[in-house]
């Protein structure tokens, strides 16, 4: 099943995306992204929005960043059609969960996280001071977007991205956090092969 953009979608979400200049920043968004030696075939022709494996195509969530990632890649270049006529096949998932940090016994804190995909895996580390009070619930959300040619099947590209909120932010909500991780993910595409960066928000 591919996903097409709706125009009336469009006009609902524009509102939205207007206010996320009124709230507060994100963080930077963490963009990790993968790709063969030739990069010629990417961005551009036509390509479909699907969703990724164990992903429900009827989900309102998942449309809206299917929505976001498809604004993305018309701006690069591709042209959004439906999956008989598209040369690549761009799968879609995201997640979201929201946890209450424990409050540490001591002023420093140190995660590890990691994630597989086609092309390897990868990890990161984070370093950090608690010099507040209970922290608040945090939602973390990340988008994966992998490009298939759709003959072959073979992955050309594929990429995460990933951050972190206060659960009580309007950018911890579908809309206002698809469009942020998207415009992350798909920023300097298609990126260095295996080099994980820090992407500031657009304002």
């Amino acid at each position: 099943m591919a996903f097409r953009l709706l125009p009336p979608r469009m006009a609902i979400l524009a509102p939205l995306l207007a206010a996320a200049g009124c709230v507060a920043p994100t963080g930077p968004v963490e963009v990790t992204r993968f790709h063969l030696p030739d990069t010629t075939m990417l961005g551009r022709g036509p390509v479909a929005i699907v969703p990724a494996s164990g992903m429900d195509p009827a989900s309102l969530e998942l449309r809206a960043f299917a929505g976001a990632v498809g604004r993305e890649l018309q701006r690069l270049g591709y042209r959004e059609v439906g999956a008989a006529e598209a040369a690549q096949v761009a799968e879609v998932r995201f997640e979201r969960h929201t946890a209450q940090p424990e409050r540490q016994t001591g002023p420093v804190s140190v995660g590890v996280g990691g994630s597989t995909g086609s092309f390897g895996s990868g990890v990161g580390v984070g370093l950090g001071f608690n010099l507040s009070g209970r922290p608040k619930p945090q939602t973390e959300t990340r988008l994966g977007v992998m490009i298939r040619e759709k003959g072959s099947g073979r992955v050309v590209w594929e990429g995460r991205a990933s951050f972190s909120v206060r659960a009580d932010s309007p950018l911890a909500t579908t809309e206002l956090g698809a469009a942020q991780l998207a415009a992350g993910l798909f920023r300097d595409f298609p990126g260095r092969s295996g080099e994980t960066v820090l992407v500031k928000p657009t304002p």
